[in-house]
């Protein structure tokens, strides 16, 4: 799709484009010798998070959050807590083009206003292929000279944290043209689970995927959600199985295909090669079992027809009680769950994926969506100014960040951020989760904390008190507890075992034969579970895989880790 977008773009815009953002670019450069000879545009063009002396406004491609992202009411994209914070931290205000939810509909957006030349000053893209592309095409900056000279030195040391890997995957012949996202270690999918109705029943709580499999039967049998006999939904899943490769996923069944040894979607090391998950046998039992999942109704009947908004339905009107999803499962959906419902008992448990007790899973892309900025635009640093201000050490207790941390008690989904990007140390869940523990367990001074960690603190402190006095607990201190202790100490388990997941750009073959490859796999995955096909198309599926372009591909791939 980029490739026939690119192609449109240049053939209809180029001459015209080109000519208006030179212009742009003279004009912006004269400018700029004015300002910079002033000390005061000098130090805010230089230093992280030095104020502009005037406002800039920067036009954005907003990508935003489900239910307005939580905010509170009057609240928006443009006008909220992190707006105003930047706006008298540093001097920013976002001027939003466009605002849509959900990857799919921003990045087909995003391709429109590429095709047209009408970009926004500030962007999303979600791989590292596409900034190669458009930094090609010479429609993006390059943020070298802003990333070494306008960003803080924690910042700096966030990325250190991953690696060199992550700002490479921003680079194109060695020049940074996009500042990452960082993805930090989430661990695996957690089973969240109706423990109201688990109760009701007298059922254990769960240990293996079997056990799984035999609850969410009970819950469709003895129906204690009350929705009729046989009426309530089995485990929900979206029609892709399993989780788009190195992200943390809600609604897949990542958990049971690792029970098989089973890693679709991944690149991960068998036998000293380079392998791709998808086409291991190892995916035919898991297959045959989820098949049977299905027969049965302990997987939903209907999964190959839902989307993530009609799952969150199922999830907050009582009509499913099992779901797999990350620690952050909390904040989304099931605030809103416990808002429609609050005697709704939602409870997290780590699902083994071996016989010894184990849980598997494959590790994480360090990163998978890329700020860039339009190639012409005055102020190319402004999004390093930006992270730097949201995402340095901000102490707990600090005036200055009240309204921020009212943000952070109130669960505000962190889209709410003009940037819908996360800028974190790899290890800060697991460091968040620790350093909580220690106050609330051990009464380590809470002044030690960071304003994240402390607003968590509150909300925490708020929830204990009223667990323990048989008070009313305010959702938001729920989902706060749950996701920052509960199910953070989950995913603390010393049980849990990473499988090593390697993530490139595309390869040469890719690029031509990929997106017909994953069709062929996402139909012949549903239809051997829904039983369309037999067990036997897997087979059929991965000889066809090979020879329009997976072994050549595979090959590929092996060269370029090797």
């Amino acid at each position: 799709m980029w490739k026939k977008v690119l192609s449109i773009f240049l053939i209809i815009a180029m001459t015209a484009g080109c000519v208006r953002q030179a212009s742009i670019q003279q004009n912006d450069r004269s400018e700029d010798e004015g300002y910079d000879a002033n000390r005061e545009w000098y130090s805010a063009r230089h230093n992280a998070l030095s104020p502009y002396p005037k406002t800039i406004t920067y036009t954005l491609g907003k990508l935003s959050g489900n239910s307005n992202s939580n905010m509170p009411e009057g609240d928006t994209y443009e006008n909220n807590a992190y707006t105003r914070y930047l706006k008298k931290k540093i001097n920013v205000q976002n001027k939003d083009v466009f605002e849509l939810s959900g990857d799919n509909s921003y990045n087909e957006h995003v391709s429109i206003a590429v095709a047209s030349g009408n970009l926004p000053d500030v962007f999303l893209v979600n791989s590292e292929d596409e900034v190669k592309r458009l930094a090609d095409a010479g429609l993006i900056e390059d943020l070298t000279d802003a990333y070494d000279n306008c960003i803080s030195v924690h910042i700096k040391n966030i990325y250190a944290s991953y690696g060199d890997t992550i700002l490479d995957k921003a680079k194109v012949n060695g020049k940074l043209y996009a500042l990452p996202e960082t993805n930090i270690d989430d661990g695996p999918s957690l089973l969240w689970l109706r423990y109201d109705w688990l109760k009701k029943l007298g059922l254990s709580t769960p240990k293996t995927v079997s056990d799984v499999r035999k609850i969410v039967k009970a819950f469709r049998k003895y129906d204690p959600g009350e929705n009729g006999k046989g009426k309530t939904t089995g485990l929900v899943t979206l029609p892709k199985l399993y989780g788009d490769s190195g992200y943390s996923q809600e609604y897949q069944t990542d958990i049971i295909f690792a029970a098989f040894n089973a890693y679709p979607g991944h690149w991960i090391t068998k036998n000293g090669k380079l392998v791709y998950g998808s086409v291991q046998p190892e995916m035919k039992k898991a297959l045959s079992y989820l098949h049977d999942m299905y027969l049965d109704g302990s997987l939903d009947r209907d999964f190959m027809f839902r989307d993530s908004d009609n799952l969150v339905d199922l999830i907050v009107y009582g009509k499913c009680g099992a779901f797999f999803g990350p620690w952050w499962a909390p904040n989304n959906p099931l605030m809103e769950a416990m808002n429609k419902n609050p005697k709704a008992d939602w409870r997290p448990y780590l699902i083994a994926t071996d016989d010894l007790g184990n849980t598997s899973f494959a590790s994480q892309n360090s990163s998978g969506k890329f700020v860039v900025v339009r190639k012409g635009f005055k102020y190319p640093e402004v999004v390093m100014k930006i992270i730097s201000a949201l995402f340095d050490y901000m102490p707990y207790g600090d005036d200055s960040t009240k309204e921020l941390e009212d943000y952070y008690i109130g669960n505000v989904d962190p889209t709410a951020r003009p940037l819908s990007i996360n800028v974190d140390f790899k290890s800060a869940l697991s460091s968040c989760y620790k350093h909580l523990s220690s106050v609330l367990s051990l009464g380590r001074d809470k002044s030690e904390l960071n304003l994240l960690e402390g607003s968590y603190l509150t909300a925490c402190q708020n929830y204990l008190k009223e667990e323990n006095s048989g008070g009313e607990i305010k959702t938001k201190d729920w989902a706060a507890y749950t996701s920052r202790i509960t199910a953070s100490h989950k995913i603390s388990d010393k049980r849990i075992r990473e499988v090593p997941a390697v993530y490139f750009t595309e390869t040469d073959t890719m690029k031509k034969n990929w997106y017909r490859l994953n069709q062929l796999e996402q139909k012949t995955l549903i239809s051997i579970v829904t039983g369309d096909e037999p067990l036997s198309a897997f087979d059929d599926f991965v000889d066809s895989w090979m020879k329009n372009g997976g072994k050549k591909i595979t090959q590929e791939v092996r060269q370029k880790n090797g």
